[in-house]
Formats: structure tokens, sequence, C-alpha cells
């Protein structure tokens, strides 16, 4: 995939700005078994934060974490400056969220589909009206406003998903594998999105398997069994483990002595 244009010098927030995510020894265990090992990471405003690991790691109940859906058994994160373990609801309030499934309703017109979650958010009419015509004519959906979302091509569906999750204008989203399936195309246009949410002071903590999308990250995360097992600039953690690419990375991390 062709990169999207490159981040503005500067662009990506100082990590001295007040964390939007920050996250010190958070755990969860189920039982005997612990999914989320004492992880430490802060995400600043305006960062694009890749978290990344192989199905298992341990990063999708991380998330839920974060996302307020689940209980950290130790540790302690905030998000948007409200804690995990006590204000769940308030984070709720102040995230956007788009699931690797597709979130919104078929059955629904694109233009039914924004004013549903707009309520679902809490935006009065008016805001949603003006958002609304906003987001349409930035990603070019005017025409298509009275279509059933389910009649889009799967690239306009992802693009519209994403839009929706930031109609409340959140000061944190989470993208869980937002380009999978879609075409190189879309791909770069979505992270060109990425790159406008996060360039607003949003900050993004995006999954991938894609690794080349990693590099756009401003910083990233590797979590292997439940714990991080890599965090930096793609440069940096491609230059602590002396390789050449986050590919030999991943590989070396998930299998030890593969690499060897």
């Amino acid at each position: 995939m062709t990169g999207p244009s490159p981040r503005a010098a500067g662009a990506a927030a100082s990590a001295s700005a007040h964390p939007a995510i920050d996250a010190v020894g958070l755990t969860r265990r189920f039982g005997l078994f612990t999914a989320v090992d004492a992880i430490t990471f802060h995400v600043a405003p305006g960062e694009v934060f890749g978290f990344l690991g192989a199905n298992g790691a341990g990063k999708t109940t991380a998330m839920r974490i974060l996302t307020g859906l689940l209980a950290p058994s130790a540790g302690s994160a905030t998000v948007a400056g409200f804690s995990v373990a006590t204000e769940a609801r308030e984070i709720r309030r102040n995230i956007g969220y788009m699931s690797q499934k597709f979130s919104l309703y078929d059955d629904l017109t694109v233009r039914e589909n924004i004013d549903f979650y707009g309520g679902i958010y809490g935006l009065d009419d008016a805001t949603i009206a003006e958002r609304r015509e906003l987001l349409l004519d930035r990603l070019g959906l005017a025409s298509r406003a009275r279509a059933l979302v389910g009649t889009l091509p799967l690239g306009w569906k992802q693009q519209l998903a994403f839009s929706v999750a930031l109609l409340h204008e959140p000061r944190v989203v989470f993208l869980d594998e937002p380009t999978g399936g879609v075409d190189p195309i879309t791909r770069r246009r979505f992270w060109e999105l990425i790159y406008e949410t996060a360039a607003a002071g949003t900050a993004v903590l995006v999954t991938t398997h894609y690794l080349d999308e990693a590099e756009y990250c401003d910083r990233l995360s590797i979590m292997v069994d439940g714990r991080i097992a890599a965090m930096g600039t793609p440069e940096d953690v491609r230059r602590d483990a002396g390789v050449a690419t986050l590919d030999e990375l991943f590989l070396r991390l998930m299998r030890p002595g593969a690499a060897a």
C-alpha cells in the first residue's frame, strides 16, 4: 500500500501533554489465567498509537478495560481523564469506538444512521444536522444520504463508521482493525482521515494486523502473552531490536528462535 501523506513535523502531540490514556500496571485475570499482565503505557492527545499483537495476546481484553466495558483486576488507568475502575460511564461518553466488524445498520439510510448515533451520543437536533452535513461533504456522500448503508461499498461503510464514531467529538477514539478487507486506495484514504483526526487533538488508539500500517503510527506497542514486549516509535523499536522491518520484529517476538 502506498502510504498516506506524511505527518507534518510536530503534528504528533508532545509526550509532556496530559495523557489521553494513562495505564499503569494494568492487569486483568480470569481465574488463574492472566490475559493482561501489568501493562504500562500512555497516549498523548493528538497521538496515533498502534496497539499490536497476535490473536490472543491480550490487546482486545485491554481495549475492553480502556473503553469501560471490563473492570481491571489490578493496576490503574485513566481515559480522557476518567478512571476505568470507577468512572466507566464518563469514559464511554468521551470516547469513540469503531469495531473491526461493521457497526452501523445496513437497513437504515446513511442519514438515518448518522441521526441515530447522534441521538445516542446526546447531541441536540441542530448539532446533529450541522455535523451531518459536514460529515457527508467530507466523505463525498451527500448524494447517497438517503441510500441504505447496506448498498454502500465496504470502503465507504468503513469511512462512514469511523466518521460516525467521531460525531460527538470524543477526546479518544479506539479503532479495532478498521481497514480489514478494504482495498489499498481505501486504506490510504482511511489513514488520511486518522491523521486529520489526530491533528485536531483527538488521541487515536488503533489495532491492525497490517504491519506496513503500523509504520504510520507515531508510537506503537507489541503485546505478547499479555505483556508489552516492545514499545516506541516504529524506528526506535526496529533499531532497538536490530531488525530492518516490523515484520522481522513481530516474527521474532511471536516465535522466538524462528528468526535466529
